[in-house]
């Protein structure tokens, strides 16, 4: 597979590099940024060195696809729907990791985004959950990459929805995530006396991922979901943890609801339903794909919790991505994604 990284200098672009490289079926053919332009990937990130020995350059969309199969699309909202339709034109396969397709309904997208310039798209556009959305992936030519908190939310849930067993008027979510989910660029809020030794709720009520976690989990429960959701800022390099608390809608034991959850995701590769009583801890997957869920039973007030953790620049983000690359080109869909995390 030739492979392009459009947007290949910030934190989602370097992860995508880094799992790319040693991807057993995968020739990385181009890769871009307007900041370094002509300059050598391995200088701005040194961890790249004697592994991607090429200069970004600027984005040439005829010329990016003319040597690439498939094209990742790291790039902001906004500026990913200028490149994405040209290069779906030229016959290449794109993962786009921006929020420009995410959305279906283009009126919802532009209440939270801003105005869309290919909506025409936006019913094409297969949204890349695998353990949700598989088949349609493999037959997609555009996936939208999930954002890191609602692939966090999505695993965590899915099992109680699909089984009705939440009131989901009563859902709230709870989730944290490491800086680097904030980009790469230099922002006052991101400075490191600004988050150390620092914990902070932001966006409340108002985060651009609400829509986007609402509409996976009202596919999933057949019926529109609305959710409480607030993020929070971690004082760590990577990692979410999401919290989520519902009240049962009948009676089930733990034994019982721990054997739906490992039913459920027996045959997914990176979700891990982690053994007994355990909750995740995002120190025990960073650097990797996995997606690990654990919940407790409040008998007293009959609410389960549902704790989820994932790396926000793996199976939040770039490690997803090739997982959905693999799946629409019938590649192994572990290829590039068999790491096991890193601890401590």
């Amino acid at each position: 597979m030739k492979v392009a990284v459009v947007g290949a200098s910030g934190y989602t672009g370097v992860e995508l590099l880094r799992l790319l490289v040693r991807h057993p079926d995968v020739e990385i053919t181009s890769i871009t940024s307007r900041q370094y332009e002509e300059q050598e990937i391995s200088s701005v990130f040194p961890s790249l060195s004697h592994l991607v020995d090429m200069a970004c350059t600027a984005v040439d969309i005829d010329q990016i696809a003319a040597n690439a199969d498939v094209v990742f699309t790291a790039l902001p909202h906004k500026t990913a729907m200028e490149v994405v339709p040209g290069f779906l034109e030229r016959g290449c396969k794109v993962v786009d990791l921006s929020a420009d397709y995410r959305l279906h309904d283009v009126a919802v997208y532009e209440q939270w985004y801003q105005s869309h310039t290919s909506p025409e798209l936006l019913e094409e556009a297969v949204y890349g959950l695998p353990e949700l959305f598989r088949s349609e992936i493999a037959s997609a030519r555009l996936v939208a990459n999930p954002g890191c908190y609602p692939t966090s939310v999505a695993l965590a849930l899915i099992p109680l929805l699909k089984h009705a067993l939440i009131d989901h008027r009563t859902l709230i979510v709870d989730s944290k995530s490491g800086t680097s989910g904030a980009g790469r660029s230099a922002k006052t809020a991101s400075l490191y006396c600004e988050v150390n030794e620092g914990f902070k709720a932001y966006s409340v009520a108002n985060h651009r991922h609400t829509p986007e976690i609402e509409q996976t989990l009202s596919h999933v429960a057949n019926e529109p979901v609305m959710i409480n959701f607030t993020p929070h800022l971690l004082p760590v390099n990577r990692g979410i943890l999401s919290t989520c608390y519902a009240q049962l809608s009948r009676s089930i034991d733990f034994t019982s609801l721990k054997a739906l959850y490992e039913n459920f995701y027996a045959e997914e590769p990176f979700v891990r339903v982690l053994p007994g009583e355990q909750l995740p801890n995002i120190a025990y997957l960073q650097g990797s794909n996995y997606a690990d869920v654990g919940f407790v039973i409040d008998e007293r007030t009959q609410r389960i919790i549902v704790v989820s953790a994932i790396d926000n620049l793996v199976k939040g983000a770039a490690g997803q991505a090739l997982q959905n690359m693999n799946i629409m080109s019938g590649l192994d869909e572990c290829a590039g994604l068999d790491i096991v995390p890193l601890f401590p």
